[in-house]
């Protein structure tokens, strides 16, 4: 006992690590503040407030669904290799966990994400569809870039006007101050003869010229496998002989108006080369891709592009991402 207290010498008072701790923990003081009423150096109160933590005197404790949120990401970063996974927490009480009010949440931290990254320099590419459509709501006018944002396929029959994908490269431009630049054709032609003429023409070759050069894209993804929710399937993009070409064909998911199946390969049909979209080669060199998906049932189209590498960042919600750490076998 008598070693015990001479080693205590040579520590500071428990009475001043408790009064640091509280000004620190529950007045919220900086260390100056608490440095200069307690008359010790600021690296003192440094010191004091780690021994505290070291004594146990002060627990943490992560509240359990952003803990989890942690973990999931971590799981699923290591199982696919991707350079970076983001989980949004979806809590318990029926308001946060409604489908749109889920997928808000997590197009908000895409929005986020994205000009938490971007540069003057950069070229975005962007594509259609709800997520996306909520994601440029959310990004803050007052964090400007000058970057270019370009639509990475054309425009699709009968979209609603808020979706099209010319309406939010035109939005996301606005926000950032920068520089937009659209596809003004179809994004599915009837014949392949006319591609095969607009192939001729200055604006596919400027258009697949700007592809080259993109360097972050940003997406959702489309469901056509177990059960369709694609919009592309609720518009007049596909006509219903196309739309059973694309099951016998056993399509998983569509991004950019590609169709993917599980192992993430382009589906061999006969839209493949009458689509005026970024090409499926073109897209993976972009060094930077980014996933925002949101629901359980999107799980089999997001593993599809995990499969296919077709990804660096996913940003999803939480119980998706427990579908995707823990797969039902």
């Amino acid at each position: 006992m008598e070693d015990e207290m001479q080693s205590e010498v040579y520590n500071q008072s428990v009475c001043i690590m408790n009064a640091a701790v509280y000004m620190h923990y529950v007045e919220k003081k900086n260390m100056h503040q608490i440095a200069e009423i307690l008359n010790i150096s600021a690296s003192t109160v440094s010191r004091l407030l780690k021994r505290a933590l070291d004594e146990n005197v002060v627990k943490f404790e992560i509240e359990p669904n952003f803990l989890e949120c942690t973990e999931l990401a971590t799981i699923i970063r290591k199982k696919s290799g991707l350079r970076e996974v983001l989980v949004v927490p979806v809590l318990s009480d029926t308001n946060s966990g409604t489908a749109l009010t889920v997928k808000k949440m997590v197009a908000l931290e895409g929005a986020r994400y994205i000009q938490r990254i971007i540069t003057d320099d950069d070229i975005i590419g962007l594509t259609w569809g709800g997520t996306m459509y909520h994601l440029i709501q959310y990004l803050n006018p007052c964090r400007k870039a000058n970057a270019k944002v370009i639509t990475m396929h054309g425009s699709i029959a009968n979209c609603d006007e808020k979706l099209a994908v010319d309406t939010l490269v035109r939005r996301a431009a606005m926000a950032f101050g920068g520089k937009n630049v659209s596809i003004c054709r179809n994004g599915l032609f009837d014949r392949p003869e006319d591609y095969e003429l607009l192939r001729s023409t200055e604006i596919y070759r400027k258009m697949t010229t700007l592809f080259e050069n993109i360097n972050i894209s940003i997406s959702g993804v489309g469901l056509l496998y177990p059960t369709t929710t694609t919009l592309l399937a609720s518009t007049n993009y596909l006509k219903p002989e196309e739309f059973q070409e694309l099951l016998s064909q056993h399509a998983y998911a569509d991004i950019m108006l590609r169709f993917i199946d599980k192992n993430g390969c382009e589906c061999n049909t006969s839209m493949k080369q009458r689509t005026f979209s970024i090409d499926l080669e073109t897209y993976k060199k972009i060094p930077l891709k980014i996933i925002v998906a949101s629901g359980i049932e999107k799980g089999p189209a997001i593993q599809a592009l995990i499969n296919g590498k077709l990804l660096d960042v996913l940003i999803i919600d939480q119980k998706l991402a427990k579908l995707l750490a823990f797969p039902i076998s």
